[in-house]
């Protein structure tokens, strides 16, 4: 089965180049995009150089102490957490953020001996869990003690050390050092102590360090604030498991009674986080670290930072029902190519002790670098930069500049919005005008093909005109030249047709002169041998009589059946009738006559004389190729119409010649065996009279035995 590949088939293919005009678009919005990414990373390393400038020669804004560490100490040197909101101080961890990520373990590997001679308790499972950070003005403290025998201090006791207890020290800001207890006699409020005479321990009470003992299932909870204005940059802290007098353990940062062991601490500058602050109106997200990467200011949301400079472009909202179509058909047809912008993703430091990157570490080594990163959650990509602070010609801090893609990808998300709307409109009415153009060229032939259909038959005959069209293209031209050439056809047609009846018209006359002429010579004395010569002459004119007979029968059949009535006629009966004719002109024949018997009458409309004669033609033809003289008729119905069948057993038909047995001046029948002239218009007629009455007429061979079968469907009448 062959694929018709037409005109609309073939213009739609070649307009189909049209579809490669949105791809070259969308490479080139993809080029457009990487420059605006080149030109958001040098934006972001001026943004970057810009604050780092304004904390050059700056050593004010830098711990000191920690500045001149060669490595910072997980554990001896801490770092204070900027939080988002103040703590209640409950002795519950709840309100403290990330606390698996920010704590930190202190056990046996930090274990410290207070004296010499201590001997260390193998009962004790002390340990604990340390939070830090710093929310407005004060500094505060979490510590999750695990200790399998809590011992409070007594009542009436004096001593502040003869129990559990915490000890802090830190040297303020001016340089003094101060070491604290915390020694509760029961759990609730804290009750701190400054130790003054650090020889004698002689405590008095701090009223600055405020907080709260909590009892728990497996130890107990001190949570506390102290002011950042009493604290410097060194800091240390223990818990003492008190087990009896020269028996207890020691497990801290740092010893606290020692002031040069103190570890330093580091909490995000107030100073520096007003210089940044005024650099996050620029929507990026903005870290300051120190040379050990601890963040000593932030300021910024990365969800917010993504690098678009006019909020209306973020913000658009478009209304409306041009705006609904995009929403709702279009923006889903372009988000199967296009990527959005997630609006939320999952991009937390939890640990802003220590900044991370390549980028980070090529600026403290005085490089300015940026780099590009995907989220954790991998929904969106970062672009980091970083400039190093100088001090002294000496790099002491870095500047990161923080923005997403977002934002690029939110202008290259519009701009191929608005490529493809443009490129679909005019795909879709390109198309569209392209197929309605195909469809009138192809509907316009296809009007002219149908015309030369109707206008000749499948037998060649001339039954109609083409008209021609008054367009003037070229198509127009064909059209007229085929109702020129159809209109010649049927004139010479129609003068083929009309030829033999004008020869036989013409013939009769002189071959009645002949036919006169050789009869009155047969009247006449001739010698004995001019009688055979008489003879071949009379059956010369009989043949060619019979011939001009033959000549005329088609035409007369064509021309009576156009003007005779129709009539409500039994073809079973008519059959019937002329088989038993056949039996007494053909009596050396069997005739078989096969009825389907069935209540149903076999009727038609037409003409039962007419149908008799077809019968003649296709009976004659059967018994004169029949070879063993038996000639089979059937009559049936099936699906409302009725099948007459007549088959010989004889010679077969040529596979090439099936189709063209019924046509005019066609007969396989061998000169030298006719003893009359036959012409092929036997089976002609007979086709015409089966069309006449709507009917169609086929012949096919049949095997075993061979022979033909010549068969006729006519409508059946109700």
């Amino acid at each position: 089965m062959s694929f018709k590949f037409g005109l609309r088939s073939k213009l739609l293919l070649l307009s189909s180049f049209l579809f490669t005009i949105p791809w070259f678009g969308y490479q080139y919005v993809w080029e457009m995009e990487k420059y605006l990414r080149f030109g958001q990373e040098q934006t972001l390393v001026g943004t970057a150089r810009a604050l780092a400038t304004a904390l050059h020669e700056r050593p004010n804004l830098f711990n000191n102490q920690a500045s001149f560490l060669p490595s910072v100490e997980q554990g001896k040197d801490l770092y204070g957490y900027q939080l988002k909101q103040a703590i209640q101080l409950d002795g519950l961890n709840n309100d403290w953020p990330f606390v698996e990520e920010r704590a930190h373990l202190y056990d046996r590997k930090h274990l410290r001996q207070q004296h010499k001679a201590a001997k260390i308790s193998h009962n004790s499972n002390l340990k604990f869990t340390t939070l830090v950070g710093k929310y407005d003005k004060y500094l505060y403290l979490f510590f999750a003690v695990v200790d399998n025998q809590v011992k409070y201090r007594g009542q009436n006791t004096l001593s502040i050390t003869s129990n559990d207890f915490l000890e802090i020290a830190y040297i303020n800001q001016q340089g003094n050092y101060s070491r604290f207890i915390i020694s509760n006699k029961k759990p609730g409020w804290l009750d701190a102590y400054r130790v003054t005479n650090i020889a004698h321990n002689i405590p008095v009470i701090a009223k600055h360090i405020q907080g709260n003992w909590l009892a728990t299932a497996v130890g107990y909870n001190i949570e506390l604030r102290i002011p950042l204005a009493e604290i410097g940059d060194k800091i240390a802290f223990a818990v003492h498991d008190y087990r009896g007098k020269n028996n207890e353990v020691i497990i801290g940062s740092a010893d606290p009674s020692d002031e040069n062991s103190l570890g330093t601490i580091l909490v995000p500058s107030p100073e520096i986080e007003r210089i940044v602050k005024g650099m996050s109106y620029s929507h990026s997200r903005i870290w300051v670290v120190d040379q050990h990467r601890r963040v000593l200011a932030s300021a910024g949301d990365i969800k917010q930072a993504d690098g678009v400079w006019q909020r209306s472009i973020r913000e658009n909202k478009e209304q409306g029902l041009w705006a609904y179509i995009k929403r709702h058909w279009l923006h889903p047809l372009y988000y199967k190519v296009l990527t959005k912008p997630p609006e939320d993703f999952i991009d937390e430091i939890y640990d802003a002790s220590k900044l991370k990157g390549e980028h980070i570490q090529s600026a403290l080594q005085g490089k300015a670098k940026s780099q590009w990163r995907l989220t954790q959650d991998q929904q969106a990509v970062i672009l980091s930069a970083a400039y190093p602070i100088y001090i002294n010609n000496q790099v002491h801090g870095a500047v990161i500049v923080e923005e997403t893609t977002n934002g690029i990808r939110t202008l290259r998300n519009r701009a191929l919005e608005k490529l493809f709307t443009a490129i679909l409109t005019i795909l879709v009415i390109g198309t569209l005008v392209f197929f309605i153009f195909a469809s009138r060229i192809s509907n316009r032939i296809r009007k002219l093909r149908n015309q030369a259909e109707v206008a000749i038959d499948q037998h060649g005959r001339i039954r109609g005109k083409v008209i021609p069209s008054t367009a003037k293209d070229e198509i127009g031209d064909l059209s007229r030249s085929f109702a020129s050439v159809v209109k010649r056809l049927s004139q010479y047609n129609h003068y083929l047709e009309n030829m033999s009846s004008r020869l036989s018209h013409e013939l009769r006359t002189p071959i009645a002169i002949v036919r006169t002429s050789l009869e009155n010579l047969s009247l006449q004395q001739l010698p004995n041998s001019a009688n055979a010569y008489l003879e071949r002459a009379q059956t010369g004119i009989n043949r060619l009589n019979h011939i001009i007979t033959h000549m005329s029968e088609a035409t007369r059949i064509e021309q009576i059946l156009q003007r005779i009535e129709k009539e409500k006629f039994n073809l079973k009966a008519v059959l019937s009738g002329c088989v038993q004719g056949y039996q007494q002109i053909y009596p050396h024949i069997c005739f078989n006559l096969v009825i389907d018997e069935t209540d149903e009458q076999y009727y038609l409309f037409g003409s039962p004389d007419h149908i008799a004669q077809l019968l003649d033609k296709i009976i004659a033809n059967a018994v004169e190729f029949s070879h063993d003289d038996h000639v089979t008729i059937k009559l049936s119905q099936e699906k409302k119409t009725i099948q007459l069948s007549v088959s010989n057993n004889g010679s077969l038909l040529p596979e090439n010649m099936q189709d063209k047995l019924f046509e005019s001046m066609v007969s396989l029948r061998p000169q030298e065996t006719q003893d009359q002239p036959h012409l092929g218009l036997g089976l002609f007629i007979a086709r015409l009279i089966a069309e006449y009455h709507q009917g169609s007429i086929t012949a096919h061979n049949h095997y075993d035995p061979e022979g033909v079968t010549i068969e006729i469907v006519f409508k059946l009448v109700d």
